[in-house]
């Protein structure tokens, strides 16, 4: 047997109130593509922070090749030959794209940064994944999907030969998650070793040579792919059966029309986009990245200023100028970026799941904390959130961060939800319970509308799917007619 790339042996990690990891161990054979299952707060992405040195282990240790190394910062792990590209999007906003490619090492000519060969340099680095990404446009102005590309874009033109990849796909259409995986094969025929972190099956048996799973901070399993079946992964993961589940809602004949928007345009986003939705139902939004669907999501929300055209909730035309109009037409908006637009990271899990709703609990201008933390505990048990409500929202993983904003809605008890990959990041176990309760939500009558880069999901969970392509509206199918190649012709523009 050749010598691990990577060993980890017996490594802890302790945060405030909790240990992340205990006493893990396991091998990476060298140019493997090795995945690390298990739910959100499984420890997974901690153990790629050690390897890539944003974490420091308490307990334990990690070798490369056999030689021990405890990097102090992930810039020693880039020289040593490790980088990562992380779940949790880290960029300067106010930045060009070159500038956070480059930023550490800019190119300078006579002490001055030469921009040609920032140009330059930036291009080359994105090339390597076909990103086709002005490289002067500011980081703030991306989408979570092109920011993504970016960030594996950095990682992997460094040329290191140990890249961590945590949850890439999460952001990612399927066209460009079809580019990752052709480039992850390329990397792999070049010897390079991929941890590759992920909740999505079928990318884990797709790509990935051997896989490791861990449960509670603790090692459960490293074993080869081949001849391990979805449900035992499943199992070893959440250690229980998950069972198959099937929508409710769809039997029953949709409500009232809640929702309805008319020639609906915002310049260079989307334009002239009519559709409605109604009580019981689940409308899905499918289309590739740029094609305007978070953007309708923001501008139905009161987030987008320049919006033009009629929104009528519950048959009334609606004024949306602002995110407390929305609020008070009883919408509830999960947004594609949780840290940016979905949670207030200085704040506790339970203030961030109160927040829109914190005047019913209110009496004399007194927040009664009894009825809000128990309001607040209701939710979290839906959405089976392992951390404490007392967590800052900032130390939870990107899993349960997420979780953290859909409770938000649960407390609101919206009748008209807009979410925007609500399961971004979420494991299986939690997906399939946040399924359930979109079902459940329609079945009690709620109107829902649902983002989703995941065609499977919006073909389980949708009464019937509309497909934009830049950003204008190409079709609608019903759940009938829908399909995973019906829907990719549509939004590919080929009928």
């Amino acid at each position: 047997m050749p010598e691990p790339r990577v060993r980890f042996r017996g490594v802890t990690k302790r945060f405030p109130g909790m240990v992340a990891l205990r006493d893990v161990s396991f091998d990476v054979a060298p140019g493997s593509c090795h995945a690390i299952c298990g739910e959100n707060g499984a420890g997974k992405s901690t153990l790629g922070r050690i390897l890539a040195g944003v974490h420091r282990a308490d307990e334990g240790g990690v070798e490369i090749d056999g030689a021990v190394v405890r990097f102090a910062s992930p810039r020693d792990a880039l020289a040593a030959g490790v980088a990562m590209v992380h779940q949790e999007l880290a960029f300067c906003d106010n930045l060009t794209v070159a500038d956070n490619l480059c930023l550490g090492r800019l190119p300078r000519r006579f002490g001055i940064i030469d921009e040609r060969a920032l140009r330059q340099c930036a291009l080359d680095l994105l090339a390597t994944t076909g990103a086709q990404i002005d490289p002067s446009r500011l980081m703030g102005t991306l989408s979570v999907a092109e920011q993504q590309l970016v960030q594996i874009a950095a990682a992997v033109g460094e040329g290191a030969r140990v890249i961590i990849f945590d949850e890439p796909t999460s952001s990612l259409g399927d066209a460009e998650a079809e580019r990752l995986y052709a480039l992850m094969r390329a990397l792999r025929g070049r010897g390079v070793t991929q941890l590759y972190v992920s909740h999505r099956m079928p990318e884990i048996f797709a790509l990935c040579d051997t896989v490791t799973v861990l449960r509670d901070g603790q090692h459960v399993a490293t074993q080869p792919v081949q001849g391990l079946t979805e449900a035992a992964l499943v199992r070893q993961m959440i250690g229980r059966e998950l069972g198959d589940y099937l929508p409710t809602h769809t039997a029953a004949p949709r409500g009232d029309e809640r929702l309805r928007v008319e020639r609906f345009s915002s310049p260079g986003r989307f334009e002239d986009v009519s559709f409605a939705v109604h009580a019981g139902e689940v409308v899905g939004l499918a289309g590739l990245v740029g094609a305007g669907r978070s953007e309708i999501a923001r501008a139905l929300f009161g987030l987008d200023p320049s919006v033009t055209g009629d929104v009528f909730v519950r048959r009334t035309r609606a004024v949306l100028a602002s995110p407390r109009d929305a609020l008070r037409l009883g919408m509830g908006f999960v947004p594609e970026d949780r840290k940016k637009q979905g949670l207030v990271l200085g704040l506790c899990a339970r203030e961030n799941a109160t927040l829109p709703t914190l005047s019913r609990f209110a009496r004399g201008g007194w927040v009664n904390r009894r009825a809000e933390h128990a309001a607040a505990a209701s939710s979290f048990s839906r959405v089976a959130l392992r951390a404490g409500g007392e967590s800052a929202a900032s130390s939870l993983s990107g899993g349960n961060q997420q979780k953290v904003v859909l409770a938000k809605w649960l407390t609101a008890d919206s009748e008209l939800l807009i979410l925007d990959e609500p399961t971004r990041g979420v494991d299986v176990g939690a997906k399939a319970e946040l399924h359930a309760w979109i079902d459940q939500r329609a079945a009690a009558g709620a109107a829902i509308l649902l983002i989703s880069s995941e065609l499977p999901e919006l073909l389980a969970l949708a009464s019937r799917i509309l497909v934009l392509r830049e950003g204008r509206l190409r079709g609608e199918l019903s759940r009938t007619q829908a399909s995973q190649d019906a829907l990719l012709r549509l939004m590919a523009g080929l009928g």
